[in-house]
């Protein structure tokens, strides 16, 4: 709880604070709060994320009601995002079921059988800048706002993205109207996810996307070696790992999702 407080609190006082700057002609000094905003998200993001393992409090229904509660600030449907990213868990590093929330990724075979202007897409879309700087923003913006939980029924997948979106359009509404429209409203709103995208986007690229990873074809894979060995560990500064909430030691996360944020430091250092 020590977690939330320490992050949540301050999130709302920054965002609080651009949206009173903004409403009073100081729009572009309110700019630079979105970065410190945007990493505090991620942080919330995290215990979100946490929440979806089952691994951030004791109780399975206090971890489900925090993390859609935690949902309204991060635009992220709770339950489809949850089934997704266990499946992502289950099939790490398998070369017959990519697809899962992961990135597209090919075999050097796969992507030289393609015609060119499919390879062209593919280099497209693993641009850097299509990917995480216009992509990630994209993602978290749009494409969440549409039911993408994958095991879930269609019902009701629809019915959370809906509920979600209406109770964000809600909150956005009653932000506009203290803050005396909708600018100054979209002006804290956009920067502050885009920049948690941005970092998102790269945490999440970084942690299976380099030189050594592992894939395996289905009769070769093993859940453990894919967990240490198709897992980055993500060496950061102090101040960034608090801000990641420990995402870093995603080797040790995969190896056992059920080992929160606040302890996986820990764990690993038991582990070494």
């Amino acid at each position: 709880m020590r977690q939330v407080a320490d992050t949540l609190l301050p999130y709302l006082i920054l965002c609080a604070l651009m949206l009173g700057m903004a409403a009073n002609g100081y729009a572009l000094l309110a700019l630079p709060l979105a970065v410190p905003a945007g990493g505090l998200l991620v942080r919330l993001f995290i215990i979100q994320h946490d929440c979806g393992h089952g691994s951030f409090l004791p109780s399975r229904r206090g971890n489900d009601w925090l993390g859609r509660a935690l949902s309204l600030l991060t635009v992220t449907p709770y339950d489809g995002w949850k089934r997704a990213h266990a499946l992502h868990h289950a099939s790490t590093g398998d070369l017959s079921r990519r697809g899962t929330g992961d990135i597209h990724t090919l075999t050097v075979r796969e992507y030289l059988a393609l015609p060119r202007m499919s390879r062209l897409r593919y280099r497209l879309y693993r641009n850097p800048f299509i990917l995480i700087v216009i992509g990630s923003p994209l993602n978290f913006l749009l494409l969440q706002r549409l039911p993408s939980g994958v095991g879930i029924p269609w019902r009701t997948a629809w019915r959370e993205v809906l509920a979600l979106d209406a109770m964000l359009l809600a909150g956005l509404a009653l932000l506009a109207l203290a803050a005396g429209g909708v600018g100054p409203v979209l002006w804290v709103f956009l920067p502050v996810i885009s920049v948690a995208a941005w970092i998102g986007g790269w945490l999440f690229y970084v942690q299976h996307q380099y030189e050594e990873t592992v894939w395996e074809e289905a009769d070769a894979w093993d859940f453990h070696r894919a967990a240490l060995g198709g897992s980055s560990y993500y060496v950061l500064p102090r101040v960034l790992q608090w801000f990641t909430g420990n995402v870093g030691l995603h080797h040790v996360h995969h190896l056992n999702s059920r080992i929160p944020n606040y302890r996986l430091q820990s764990s690993a250092a038991s582990a070494a």
